[in-house]
């Protein structure tokens, strides 16, 4: 029988006292969780908040150099972005923001025609839908989504999520981002992914900065191997400001980007839901306040020349392995960021010198733990597979989501496109309104 909202948020709020009972009591072998509230010393926030700098830098970085717009930029706004959002979330919502995929077509077919000053008027008009959305959202509450999203629907979701980025990671590890298999890099991967497992596992200080650890001793093997170029970084100044690039308003370029937002918005719903799952909070509420703050973020890198912002499931995944919540480690994260894009082009060179398998290796673990999360909500939430509905929701948004991520198709509808993930939670959502429901759940 389904329960009701409050028997579910009964349900949670007694496992969270049941977790922190064992905590405090010792009763539990895991490491402790460091909750969203919490505070940790400068000398551990440092570490912890460089490895979620980290954990972004690639994908934020591939953004602009696929669009043709500036690195620096990018990873400045999404500092910048990060401290916005947790802002406007009340610290209460432990989440990075850094560069959206979603937008990299438009942008690229924008920039070649009318420039990317016209793709960056774009990118200023989606984040205003983001602040449309959250001003809908707010006035007409969040009660539809406990209709509309399922725990089955949501499980199946994040499985796509974490499992949708799987052959990003694998061709990163294995292909170092090519097109054929690197033996030297698969086997870097291979050492950084068994160093990020190792140090997951071990006490103290250690084990809460597995990702950040690995990379050093992947990047290590990496010099060992020649596969680092230290010329830009040599070349690199200490100090210095990055080139901003300022929107010039064009309609037409508004038009191509800016629907873009409604996928990304399915997304962000996504994102925070598995945020929600790995913290043990309910954020549903906050949907709103999530929503506005990354359509801030958006609005604020389109003005000074970034591409436009989401909530990262790289980051997600560093929680997953780290137990660690709190929004302060994402303030140092986010201030890391600030530095090294707007002021630090040294540092930026440094990062950017990281061979492409050593990311592939921490991926490999962080996408699969996003996967794993969406596989704990399903027994959270005691889904039942013997019933017909559940499995077929369960089926379509699986199959379909991951069919289509990994194999990088997506729907084209008109001048965007609307990516595998959207396209199976839109399923999912059609089928739970559509499909009979057993009688016990029927009101």
């Amino acid at each position: 029988m389904a329960r009701s909202p409050d028997a579910n948020e009964a349900t949670q709020d007694q496992h969270s006292a049941t977790q922190k009972s064992k905590q405090r009591s010792g009763a539990s072998d895991e490491r402790p969780i460091i909750g969203v509230d919490d505070r940790v010393s400068i000398a551990r926030a440092i570490p912890l908040g460089i490895q979620h700098m980290m954990s972004m830098f690639g994908s934020t970085v591939l953004v602009p150099m696929l669009t043709g717009l500036h690195p620096s930029i990018a990873i400045m706004c999404s500092g910048i972005g990060t401290m916005c959002y947790l802002l406007v979330t009340a610290n209460k919502i432990p989440s990075y923001l850094g560069s959206s995929f979603a937008f990299i077509s438009p942008i690229i077919a924008i920039g070649a025609t009318q420039g990317l000053d016209a793709a960056l008027s774009g990118v200023v008009v989606a984040g205003l839908v983001f602040l449309l959305f959250a001003a809908l959202i707010k006035a007409i509450g969040t009660t539809w989504m406990d209709h509309i999203l399922p725990p089955v629907l949501v499980a199946s979701v994040i499985v796509v999520i974490g499992i949708g980025l799987s052959a990003t990671a694998v061709r990163m590890a294995f292909y170092s981002g090519t097109d054929s298999f690197k033996a030297l890099g698969a086997a870097i991967a291979l050492v950084t992914l068994l160093s990020a497992v190792v140090f997951s596992s071990m006490p103290g200080l250690i084990g809460t900065i597995p990702v950040l650890l690995a990379i050093i001793v992947g990047y290590i093997c990496a010099v060992a191997a020649d596969l680092v170029d230290f010329k830009p970084v040599m070349d690199a100044a200490w100090i210095g400001l990055p080139k901003f690039h300022f929107p010039r308003f064009d309609w037409g370029a508004i038009a191509l980007i800016a629907p873009i937002a409604i996928v990304v918005v399915i997304e962000h719903i996504g994102h925070l839901l598995v945020v929600g799952e790995v913290v043990d909070k309910d954020y549903r509420d906050m949907l709103p306040h999530s929503l506005a703050g990354d359509g801030i973020a958006t609005v604020i890198a389109g003005f000074l020349g970034g591409p436009p912002t989401t909530t990262y499931a790289e980051n997600i995944g560093v929680m997953s392995v780290t137990r660690v919540y709190s929004t302060q480690v994402f303030w140092y994260a986010a201030s890391f960021a600030l530095i090294v894009g707007g002021f630090c082009p040294k540092l930026e060179a440094l990062i950017e010198s990281i061979p492409v398998p050593v990311m592939g290796g921490v991926s490999l673990l962080l996408f699969g733990l996003i996967a794993s999360n969406g596989l704990r909500t399903l027994v959270s939430n005691r889904v039942d597979f013997s019933l017909n509905r559940n499995l077929m929701i369960a089926s379509v948004v699986l199959i379909v989501g991951t069919g289509m991520e990994t194999a990088g198709i997506s729907i084209p509808l008109g001048a965007y496109e609307l990516p595998g993930m959207a396209v199976s939670a839109l399923l999912g959502i059609a089928l739970n309104v559509l499909l009979p429901r057993p009688k016990s759940q029927v009101e």
